[in-house]
Formats: structure tokens, C-alpha cells, sequence
């Protein structure tokens, strides 16, 4: 039943992530096109948006992960202890914000933006919302509310996606310029795809007014004191592990042997190339948003490392399956970016990878969560880091983007294996390894019969080809792994 339970949550949670992704897709090809890949625009937006992805992690300060750890504690007042959630990450976040403003142009001259400190300006503060704003969503989850948390996500991209149309593309078309957004020749600005997302991030946490009631309930000291004895090595964690993933697209522009234009032109490749292999965050994200509230609501239970063993396993097999589809169906595919970025498309596969193994390091880290040992994913992740950086500063500026693909690569994979080996010390389970060997290695002899299909033969020869050998995979995954399954089900309904 737990496994239902998991498996219900995650497939809303997951139904809602793949569409709101899907509906973000739309933002690649609109931007890709109307921002080309010479002009260096859409670069300046992965640079800016790797800055977020490390801001939301420092501001929201392993603050989710740690309120579902007491709000399932014994001896925690679940109300006191989210309302002191919700007033320690709105302090910090306007904290946050209100250093940015006093300090925007030294921080703008330090990223590269001294000649429009509004980007940072406005992209700071809306990732200060958005720090905020995760609290009730977390809230959303602990509540069991997978409906509203999927309607509110999906609202907001969509929200985002139509606003982007206008801007990008009918008020142009039109000739119509509101407000004096456009010059004469209505040339594009890239500030206004920020402009429109701090909206959006205000909608989303007026959307929320409800759980934001909870706030009344008062700030204890005390469960504020042990929330951040809990919450600091997942922050470091949390941040070291961000770097895996923006350290990259941070460092580029810096180290690229080049000018700043052709830096942000190169960038601008990579980033809107690895939205292709997006695919797995998705599934990682479906996965954790249901996996969190489960793993510490099971953990007193006796089969709970049972459960993780066979969680770990469907979870690697989705994702191989997901990995293989890409790789299927990348002369499809390749038409959500601009044609002016499918030189990029060779760091698809190498960035699925990667992910796939961010996705088992996501899911072996609970036994350092579980034993209150949370200093060690903050080790596991810092070595990660540095491995990415290492990598990325020595070979960025001979190998471009491909260096970040493979600094990726190295960083997840380096972090999976040593926590593994740590986890079976303090927390040992017992994992499928022969039964994951298998499909790790059918995954590999599949992935270069489809690149050979890719790459020799015509385009719906390779689809052809590829939807078989995908065939290949699922019903090996029904026959080994899911015919028991499905029986045990159905004896049950009998």
C-alpha cells in the first residue's frame, strides 16, 4: 500500500511536472528564434538563470527539507513549526532583497552587467519571492495536496509562456507597443523575459494567500534554533550540489578563450541544449516532491529499507527508458531549439547521464537524512563541486561547452559512487545491484545501435529503427521486473 501511496503521488506529481515542463518548452523554441545564437541574448539568459538556481538554494536554506523532518518529529508542534518556517525565509528573503538594491551596481559590475545592473536587479529579488514562496508549496506537499500544488506550478508557466508570446512575438507582429516596451524597430530586450518572470513569481505567492495564513502561529526560538542545526549541512549540500548543476554556465563566460560576445553565443548553444535533456530533472523532481514526505513518514517501519531498495530500482529503470526515448527521438526533438543551436545537440546524451546519476545520489542520500548525519551530503556534494570546477576552469577554454557536459558528468558521478560506499557503512541496504548491472548495460548496447541508427541512416528509417529497439527495452523492464508486479495486484483484487 505504501508503494501505491508513493506511486499515486509521484504520478500527479510527476503528470504536473512533465506538463509544466512541456508548456516551458515552449519558451526554448520562441526564445531560440527570436534570440539567435550569434547575438549572444539567450547566453545572457543561462548565465543570469545559473546565478538563480544557486540563489533559491542559499535562501531557502535547506529550510523544505528540514520542515518535513519536524513537522514529523515527535514532540514538534507541526503549526508552530511552520509558521516559524515561514518567518525565518521571509526575513531572509527580504534581507536578501534589500542588500541586493543597496549594493546592485558593484554586483552587477562583478557578473559582467555594469551596463545593466537591471538584470540583476531584477532577477534577484524575484528569486527572493520565490524562496519564500516555496514554503506553503512544501506545505502543499506535507498536506498530501498534490492537485493544487500541480494547478498552481502549471498556472504560473503557462502564465509565464503566454507573456513571453506576447512580448516575443504578437505585439511585434502587431506593431503595437504598450507602455513604450519597443524602440522603433521594436527590437527585442532581453530584461523583459525577467521583467515578466518577476510577475509571474508575484501571482504565484498571491495564489498561495491561503497556506500563508499559517504565519500567525507565531515564531518559536527554540524550534527555530534546532530547524538550523538541522538545516546548515543540507544548505551547504544543497548549495555545493546546485554548483553541479550552474557552476558551469557561471564559469563560462570567464574562462571561454574568446570575447564576452562570443562567450555568451557559445553559452547560449549549451544552455538551450541541455532543455532537451531536462527530461530527467523531471522525473528526478516528480520523484523527490513525493519520495521526501514518504521516506521520513516510512522510516519507523520494519520492510522501510525493503521499500528504498525496490524504489531505487523503478527509479532507475524509468529513467533509463526516458534516456533511451531522447536518444530515439532526437531528429525529432532538435526542432525545440532554433537550427542556429543544433551544433550543441552532442552534449544531450552526456547531460542525461549525468542526471541519471544525480537521480541515484538523490535517492541514496535519505540515510544520511534519516540518521541525522546531514554533514555528509554536504561532503559528498563539496567534492562533487570541486571535481565540476576542476574541470571546467583546466578545460573550457580548449573544449567550449563540451567541457561543462563532461565536468557534469564526472561531478555526479563522483558523488554517486563515494555515497554509496558510505551509505552501506551507516545505513546499509540491500540494492538490486545485478538486476541495475542488467539494465545499465542493456541500456549502453541499445544507446549505440540507436546513434548508429542516428547517424547512418535517414530520418524515418532511424525513427523506425529506434521505436524498436524502445520496444526492445519495455518488454525486457514488463518481463523481468513488472509481470510480478501486476499479479501481486491482481491477486489482491481477487
Amino acid at each position: 500500500m505504501e508503494l501505491k501511496s508513493l506511486l499515486k503521488d509521484t504520478a500527479i506529481y510527476g503528470l504536473s511536472s512533465i506538463v509544466a515542463r512541456f508548456i516551458n518548452y515552449f519558451l526554448v523554441p520562441i526564445q531560440t528564434k527570436r534570440f539567435a545564437a550569434s547575438g549572444g541574448q539567450y547566453g545572457i539568459i543561462t548565465n543570469v538563470y545559473a546565478y538563480v538556481s544557486l540563489l533559491i538554494i542559499l535562501l531557502t536554506y535547506g529550510m523544505e527539507t528540514t520542515f518535513f523532518r519536524f513537522m514529523s518529529k515527535d514532540g514538534e508542534n507541526p503549526e508552530r513549526v511552520y509558521s516559524t518556517t515561514l518567518r525565518m525565509v521571509a526575513t531572509t528573503s527580504l534581507v536578501f532583497a534589500a542588500v541586493v538594491s543597496v549594493f546592485l551596481q558593484p554586483l552587477a559590475n562583478l557578473m559582467g552587467y555594469s551596463d545593466h545592473p537591471e538584470y540583476v536587479w531584477v532577477m534577484f529579488v524575484t528569486v527572493a519571492i520565490d524562496a519564500f514562496v516555496a514554503i506553503p508549496m512544501a506545505y502543499l506537499r506535507y498536506k498530501h495536496k498534490p492537485v493544487k500544488f500541480a494547478s498552481i506550478q502549471i498556472f504560473n508557466i503557462a502564465l509565464n509562456i503566454v507573456l513571453n508570446i506576447l512580448y516575443l512575438i504578437v505585439l511585434p507582429a502587431l506593431e503595437w507597443n504598450p507602455f513604450g516596451i519597443y524602440d522603433s524597430q521594436f527590437t527585442l530586450e532581453v530584461v523583459w523575459v525577467f521583467y515578466i518572470n518577476i510577475f509571474c513569481s508575484f501571482v504565484k505567492m498571491l495564489l498561495l494567500w491561503k497556506e500563508l495564513q499559517g504565519i500567525r502561529f507565531g515564531f518559536d526560538r527554540a524550534t527555530c534554533k534546532r530547524m538550523l542545526s538541522y538545516a546548515w549541512p543540507l544548505l551547504v549540500m544543497g548549495l555545493a550540489g546546485q554548483l553541479n548543476q550552474a557552476a558551469s554556465q557561471i564559469l563560462f563566460p570567464y574562462f571561454y578563450d574568446g570575447t564576452t560576445e562570443e562567450a555568451h553565443a557559445q553559452l547560449g548553444i549549451y544552455g538551450a541544449c541541455i532543455k532537451i535533456a531536462m527530461i530527467m530533472v523531471m522525473i528526478t523532481q516528480a520523484f523527490r516532491y513525493a519520495y521526501e514526505p514518504f521516506v521520513f513518514g516510512k522510516s519507523k517501519e520494519k520492510d522501510s529499507k525493503q521499500t528504498y531498495a525496490e524504489a531505487m530500482k523503478f527509479f532507475i529503470i524509468f529513467t533509463l527508458l526516458a534516456f533511451l526515448a531522447v536518444v530515439g527521438y532526437m531528429d525529432i526533438l532538435r526542432y525545440l531549439v532554433g537550427e542556429s543551436y543544433w551544433e550543441g545537440l552532442r552534449v544531450v546524451p552526456i547531460v542525461m547521464a549525468a542526471e541519471i546519476m544525480f537521480g541515484i545520489f538523490f535517492n541514496l542520500s535519505f540515510w544520511y537524512k534519516l540518521t541525522d548525519r546531514t554533514i555528509w551530503g554536504a561532503w559528498f556534494s563539496g567534492i562533487g563541486a570541486v571535481v565540476l570546477i576542476v574541470v571546467d576552469v583546466l578545460f573550457i577554454p580548449r573544449f567550449s561547452y563540451m567541457a561543462c557536459a563532461w565536468a557534469g558528468f564526472a561531478a555526479y558521478g563522483v558523488s554517486m559512487v563515494i555515497s554509496y560506499f558510505a551509505g552501506q557503512k551507516y545505513y546499509p541496504i540491500n540494492y538490486p545491484l545485478k538486476a541495475i548491472a542488467f539494465y545499465f548495460l542493456l541500456t549502453g548496447v541499445l544507446f549505440v545501435l540507436m546513434t548508429l541508427a542516428n547517424n547512418h541512416l535517414p530520418m524515418w528509417a532511424s525513427l523506425v529503427v529506434n521505436t524498436l529497439l524502445l520496444g526492445v527495452f519495455a518488454a525486457v523492464m514488463v518481463k523481468r521486473d513488472f509481470s510480478a508486479v501486476l499479479q501481486r495486484i491482481l491477486q489482491r483484487k481477487h
